[in-house]
Order: C-alpha cells, then structure tokens, then sequence
C-alpha cells in the first residue's frame, strides 16, 4: 500500500541577505507591502525586518509598471497585504534573482506522514510531495518519518534496502518515491 507524506510550510521562510545595518544576513518577511504609484506607474514592494536590529529592507515585486497591466486581483492582494501573495512571491525565482536573495527554510517546514501505522510493515512505499518548493534533505525526511536514525538511513540506502529512482544524496525540492524494506 503506498503511503503519502506531504512536506508542507509553516511559516514564511527567513529572508538571507545581508543587513546595511548590523551585517546581520536574515531578515523576516512579515507579508506587509508597500504600493507606490505615481500617476500611471506603480511601485510595489514586500518588506522585510532584520532580525537582530529591526531595520526594513524592501523586496521589488513591481517596479514603474502601466497601472493598467496590473491585474486587478494582484492590486487588492497587494493593498490588503495578503500573506499567501508574499509566500508566492518569495518562491519566485525572478523576485529572488531581481533582489539577490536567497530563502532559509530551516524550521519552516514541517513532514505530515498522515500517522505511524506504517512503522511495523516490512516493506514501505511512500510517495512524498512537496506542498512548495522546500529545499530538504531526502535522508532527513526519510528519518524523521519513519523514526529513524539519519546514519540508520545511510546505512539502509548502502545496503539496497532503501530505493527510489531519485538520487537520496543533496537536497530535494521535488516530489519522489522511495521503498524502504526491513
């Protein structure tokens, strides 16, 4: 029987990049927005707090884009400051390349494996997907739901009782399938 786990977001993930400030490097993405228009250009930016010293940084999202080719959906997200928008547009890979970031995804994520009926089977097929692109670690994932070691994982992997067609080595942000046999 195939089991499905989901790997699914908690919160915003931190915002690396460095501070003018302090030289701190995370900042907090609070889902707040800034729009600016000027007659018929408009401005938007997501806003970010510094960790250790409060500063804000503004993310650009639009920048001296014709107000009428805006969709106005975009626009009343952007004015209600909708969180689920800022999850969006920290995924992007243009807003993170326009801006120079990168995403700290550590304890922003978590596995929901749907219960631990599996754990006394011999043989496990679990089918994982990912809810957002969440850069983790297969060995992680396949430890912390099926209660096992990392090294244990490892082992299992050199030893062909733990198989799957992706390589479980590096990170992952993609939806996979693994056999575990015990």
């Amino acid at each position: 029987m195939l089991e499905n786990w989901v790997v699914m977001p908690t919160c915003l993930p931190l915002v690396r990049r460095r501070c003018h400030t302090c030289a701190s490097e995370r900042f907090r993405a609070n889902g707040k927005f800034r729009v600016n228009a000027n007659h018929k250009v408009i401005d938007a930016w997501l806003l970010a707090l510094c960790t250790v010293c409060g500063d804000t940084i503004k993310l650009t999202v639009l920048e001296r884009m014709n107000v009428r080719s805006v969709r106005p959906e975009l626009l009343d997200r952007l004015h209600d400051n909708d969180p689920g928008l800022a999850a969006e547009l920290l995924q992007d890979p243009v807003v993170r390349r326009r801006n120079r970031i990168a995403l700290d995804w550590d304890n922003a994520w978590r596995l929901d494996t749907g219960g631990s009926d599996h754990l006394d089977r011999d043989v496990i097929d679990v089918s994982v997907r990912f809810a957002a692109r969440i850069p983790v670690r297969p060995v992680r994932l396949i430890a912390e739901g099926c209660g096992l070691s990392r090294a244990e994982v490892g082992r299992l992997i050199t030893e062909g009782n733990l198989v799957s067609a992706v390589r479980l080595s590096g990170r992952l942000s993609g939806d996979f399938t693994f056999t575990l046999k015990r």
